[in-house]
């Protein structure tokens, strides 16, 4: 039957059977291992088809058998029990960080097909998948891969970009590999030159793009195509540029809103514009502290309203979006004080009323991301509910009455391990200079009558949490085995002084020590802790600030000269950033201020002993102070090939966890795994252990 034929309703394929294997462990029930923990379902994309009566999402999961991740997209009806599987989702498409990528998602408005873009066979293309699960086909066949698309016409019409094709891109990296490579700025020295890194799926040469360390593959430059195709007739046109399609946008100064511009969405059924705009006093901030709701309260209004509510004003609203045929914005707040648990509220521009749909523990969006928008219709939304200690699940929340129903659950087996053996709550604190700090802990049951050994992670703790900011540390493992773990949310905002900025992680850190110590929880002489990015440096930071660790794990380099020297070749873009974010210029233009930020001049003051587990692209800007304390014996170094800031192939994420939960067990509970092939590991941790006693005083 061809694709292009209007659907027919099939009778509903149900995939219990499928979905309860997908959730079944590799492990033993109610043991939560670093496997678990990696093999998570993901759920994303949620979009309700226009009727309201059914959502499409893509569940994502991770693979180490085979080392890579699978996705499917679903199709369930809002009153159905099961979801079906329509659709093969392809290969993740990620950032240049390394973090998957919320797919884009739209319905036809006969609600009979999703259309999406999949990297499937080496290319992105647009896919239509049945709703009723009778199949899946590409449409855009192009010689490029597929930037974005757009349904036009009332879905009669799919419109599409591309850049560069993929033999023009693979022809580029050919010819610099004959050539030569020419330096310049745009070029990532200090990793692989030639198809180092992963883009659209495969091993890609790399540039810099416009954003600090982001990259791109070769020819990313390319000005967009866009094409036409009539999904009726199947023909297809070229579009010229005055026929692209073009997002109407209205400055909120324009519209007399106050604040710096930050999100904006328009009401794709009156025409009607929200935003989001930073105010407040910020200086010594990255951006202003608060955030401005305001709207058109209609598609010919020219001047904006505001919310006035108080369950607005000095709240952290992190997304907005139009409540489909209502006068009403849905609104998200991101509570800091609650941890970064999420709320979804309803202001109607109409009345001015605001009301609470739902709070929650945790996350309540469209995925993991929490700047992602839940699905929504015009009764309810459909969204990814998380908390730190239950995996992500899909609800229905009624907006009117707020009423929670569990749509689909994946991680159900998981969900109930967790409760049974690595519950977790949220811990609400105070430094010496009365700043609240929260985090979630995982408490360790106690073998005997003492206190048991920390592990602290630092930086962002929302949703199920698996291994803190790039999930390197597995928290639930590390509690089953007797060492309670606790992640640490940073405060709000972001401190462009960068010593105040440490010193603000560290107090953290040092105040969480005393209260659980005093409380008996933990011993302060067994403390552990890791980070990865800004996580890595406040860790970097309070090894070389305090004497509160007893070991520690960093997944990244942080400031040193060769920092400076690899990245200096970038230009006046890196120089610029550098002296904003740390008043750095070159190690002789500030050398005092290096000496206080640099690991490489306070060597003498690193105490503990560190595992660094570095990706190749950014090892080597760490090598000027990590080779010294490899070879005094302080330090141990793993890098994982083709890896970017955030690692993502399975089977690394797995080594990494697991040699994570060997580090700290060793240090902070003398425990050594007898598995034999790991010999070698304890032999070179005894020997760096003899090293470290003989230089303690």
């Amino acid at each position: 039957m061809s694709m292009l034929l209007k659907c027919i309703v099939w009778p509903l394929l149900l995939v219990a059977g499928a979905l309860l294997a997908a959730s079944a462990s590799v492990c033993h029930a109610g043991v939560v291992s670093p496997r678990r923990l990696l093999e998570v379902a993901d759920i994303a994309g949620l979009m309700v088809s226009p009727d309201g009566r059914s959502v499409a999402f893509r569940v994502e999961r991770a693979s180490v058998a085979r080392n890579t991740y699978d996705t499917v997209w679903y199709v369930q009806g809002l009153g159905d029990p099961w979801p079906r599987r329509v659709a093969d989702g392809g290969v993740p498409l990620r950032d240049s960080a390394g973090g998957s990528l919320p797919p884009k998602v739209a319905w036809s408005l006969d609600n009979c097909w999703i259309y999406y873009r999949a990297l499937v066979d080496g290319k992105i293309d647009v896919w239509r998948a049945a709703a009723d699960g009778s199949g899946a086909e590409p449409l855009t066949h192009d010689a490029a891969d597929v930037r974005d698309f757009t349904l036009d016409e009332g879905g009669r019409v799919l419109r599409y970009s591309v850049g560069a094709t993929r033999e023009e891109v693979r022809s580029a990296e050919r010819a610099e590999y004959d050539h030569g490579i020419h330096i310049d700025a745009t070029v990532p020295i200090g990793q692989g030159l030639f198809r180092s890194g992963y883009v659209g799926g495969r091993m890609a040469t790399q540039r810099f793009s416009k954003v600090w360390f982001d990259r791109a593959p070769l020819l990313a430059d390319v000005p967009d195509r866009w094409t036409e195709i009539d999904l009726a007739m199947g023909t297809r046109r070229a579009l010229a540029g005055s026929d692209v399609p073009a997002v109407q946008s209205l400055a909120p100064g324009n519209a007399g809103v106050d604040g710096d511009p930050w999100k904006s969405v328009r009401d794709p059924h009156g025409g009607r514009v929200a935003w989001l705009t930073r105010i407040g006093d910020g200086r010594g901030q990255q951006q202003r502290p608060d955030v401005l709701l305001s709207a058109l309260p209609s598609a010919h209004a020219s001047r904006a309203i505001r919310c006035a509510s108080e369950l607005c004003i000095g709240k952290a609203i992190t997304e907005i979006q139009w409540r489909p045929r209502h006068d009403e914005v849905l609104f998200t707040v991101t509570d800091p004080d609650l941890g970064l648990a999420q709320s979804v509220l309803r202001w109607n521009v109409g009345t001015g009323e605001v009301r609470v749909v739902v709070r929650t523990g945790g996350l309540v969006d469209g995925g993991r991301d929490p700047a992602s928008n839940c699905g929504a219709s015009a009764e309810a939304l459909v969204c990814v509910t998380a908390e730190a200690d239950r995996p992500p699940r899909v609800e229905r929340i009624d907006l009117e009455s707020g009423k929670r129903d569990v749509l689909f659950d994946p991680n159900a087996a998981l969900a109930r391990d967790m409760a049974k053996v690595a519950p977790a709550r949220l811990l609400r604190w105070r430094d010496k200079q009365g700043r609240w700090f929260t985090g979630q802990f995982y408490s360790a049951r106690r073998s005997g009558d003492g206190p048991t050994s920390l592990f602290v992670t630092y930086y962002s703790c929302s949703g199920f949490i698996r291994g803190g900011v790039g999930d390197e540390w597995p928290l639930a493992a590390l509690e089953q085995a007797g060492i309670s773990a606790l992640c640490i949310n940073r405060r709000p905002g972001y401190t462009m002084d960068a010593v105040a900025r440490y010193g603000e992680g560290l107090a953290a850190v040092e105040s969480v020590i005393d209260l659980l110590s005093k409380e008996g929880e933990i011993d302060r002489a067994r403390v552990g802790m890791g980070g990865l990015s800004f996580g890595g440096e406040v860790t970097m930071w309070t090894v070389t600030e305090s004497n509160l660790l007893a070991a520690a794990s960093v997944a990244n380099p942080v400031l040193s000269p060769s920092y400076y020297l690899i990245g200096g070749m970038k230009g006046a873009a890196f120089l610029k950033g550098l002296r904003d974010m740390w008043g750095l210029g070159s190690p002789s233009e500030t050398p005092e201020r290096w000496k206080a930020l640099s690991p490489a001049f306070q060597l003498d003051r690193i105490r503990a002993p560190i595992l660094f587990q570095h990706s190749e692209q950014e090892y080597m800007y760490a090598l000027d102070y990590e080779i010294p304390l490899i070879r005094e014996h302080r330090a141990d170094l793993y890098v994982f090939p083709n890896e970017p800031h955030q690692k993502f192939q399975p089977r690394h994420k797995l080594a990494v966890y697991n040699r994570n939960l060997d580090w700290f067990r060793f240090w902070l509970q003398g425990y050594e795994d007898p598995t034999l092939s790991k010999k070698t590991q304890y032999a070179r941790w005894r020997q760096m252990k003899a090293g470290m006693a003989v230089r303690t005083p």
